[in-house]
């Protein structure tokens, strides 16, 4: 008997799906052929963003190190804030340490919980932290940022969570802010944004209140 792993088993259980679906669809929203098409590629799309999400052992661990990571802040988050030290963790790296970022230096132009747009590979995603300058290890840095562009590793940089949407192979990225550009009005897909965020407001993500002690002028 042929093996069957879990990505055929969802390919075959969509296509089962599909006639019934068709049917129901069609009982519902009557002979409205662009109504009909408009609720069929949303579930097509659904299912496309949940088998990258859920059958994608890449996203699982990625899942799992934020869990940890945001697990570890809000523990930290809630002692520093309490005793008012505001020192950073050594060796926490891409906007994870969990010192209190106040005061907010005017040259840092964005803000968590704003949606961006990468300039170069036009993906979409959200603040969800900011250094004022690289906090990477410099093993890292060396191989992104070629001598003729050294000087952005003293700019500031931003923690992004990608949106499932674009398709777009990594779920996180850390970019320097002239990279990016901010776009309103749209929303964000992504496993991890209720651990940030409580809500959208139409032009931006409401931080959760862990998160708004670490960027309190955000």
């Amino acid at each position: 008997m042929p093996h069957i792993n879990a990505a055929a088993a969802l390919q075959i259980s969509m296509l089962l799906f599909a006639l019934p679906a068709q049917y129901f669809i069609s009982q519902w929203y009557g002979t409205d052929s662009a109504e009909r098409i408009q609720i069929t590629e949303r579930i097509i799309a659904s299912w496309s963003i949940s088998t990258r999400t859920y059958l994608s052992l890449d996203a699982w661990a990625d899942r799992l190190k934020l869990w940890l990571s945001k697990t570890r802040n809000w523990y930290y988050g809630e002692n520093k804030t309490r005793s008012g030290d505001n020192e950073a963790k050594p060796h926490s790296y891409f906007t994870e340490s969990t010192h209190v970022h106040s005061p907010k230096p005017e040259y840092i132009k964005f803000r968590v919980g704003q949606v961006i747009i990468h300039r170069r590979f036009g993906y979409s995603g959200v603040i969800v932290g900011w250094d004022i300058k690289a906090n990477t290890p410099e093993e890292r840095l060396q191989p992104r940022y070629p001598p003729v562009k050294q000087d952005l590793k003293d700019t500031p940089h931003y923690r992004i969570l990608i949106n499932k949407a674009n398709g777009f192979g990594k779920s996180t990225a850390y970019v320097p802010e002239e990279e990016i550009t901010i776009i309103m009005g749209l929303e964000v897909y992504h496993p991890d944004m209720e651990t940030y965020f409580s809500g959208y407001d139409g032009s931006k993500y409401i931080m959760q209140p862990w998160l708004k002690k670490l960027y309190p002028h955000d």
